[in-house]
């Protein structure tokens, strides 16, 4: 199972912004959700889902601005399960406590915590997850204004006609904001993040 913590910072300063972000979450999440997102404490909030693209989807949801501090948790969930996400137990839910206060010390405002056992482990998938978030760090509003067209569905050359450029200064724009590598390497990532989701710890092996 994949835990998702998020902190929202400064909240103390702020509106509280957790209401609308478990809607968003819901949107992006769907059907792949375990439970719907929920509020799990005051201002954070808290998601689970077994689908790896799902939580990276939900990770690069909330580290895009600096709003949130984010821990992801790859480990177990007890059975049966509760009638809502907060009250969900098990492995991953604690690994993704001490995620979210991790990752309030950290540049990319995210942290990730495998259970002891899965492979890949955190040490090999940490540093792939802050390259990524710091290629999107780099990225100017134009390249965000493509990126988001183009999540959309639709083609480059109908983005250039939405933006009244050429098709020529869209290819410059997609180069300049890496849109091709954060594509693969959300691919290569999923891959190896369900990897480890559904690897075995070794005390679950000898259980069996």
């Amino acid at each position: 199972m994949f835990a998702l913590t998020a902190d929202q910072v400064d909240s103390r300063h702020g509106d509280d912004l957790v209401d609308a972000e478990l809607v968003e979450l819901s949107r992006i999440g769907g059907v792949r959700l375990l439970l719907p997102p929920d509020r799990s404490a005051g201002d954070e909030l808290q998601v689970a889902t077994p689908d790896a693209t799902a939580a990276l989807d939900m990770v690069l949801h909330l580290t895009r601005d600096s709003r949130w501090s984010v821990g992801l948790a790859i480990g177990d969930v007890r059975h049966p399960l509760p009638a809502s996400t907060r009250a969900l137990a098990g492995s991953a839910f604690v690994l993704a406590r001490s995620a979210v206060e991790a990752a309030k010390k950290r540049a990319t405002r995210f942290a990730l915590v495998v259970e002891p056992g899965r492979h890949p482990d955190t040490e090999t998938l940490q540093p792939l997850m802050d390259m990524l978030l710091q290629l999107r760090a780099r990225r100017t509003p134009e390249g965000w204004e493509l990126f988001e067209l183009l999540s959309t569905g639709i083609s480059q050359k109908q983005s250039a006609d939405r933006l009244g450029i050429t098709p020529q200064a869209v290819s410059l724009r997609a180069q300049s904001a890496q849109l091709r590598t954060e594509s693969a390497a959300r691919t290569a990532l999923a891959t190896l993040l369900q990897a480890s989701e559904e690897s075995m710890s070794e005390e679950r092996r000898r259980r069996k």
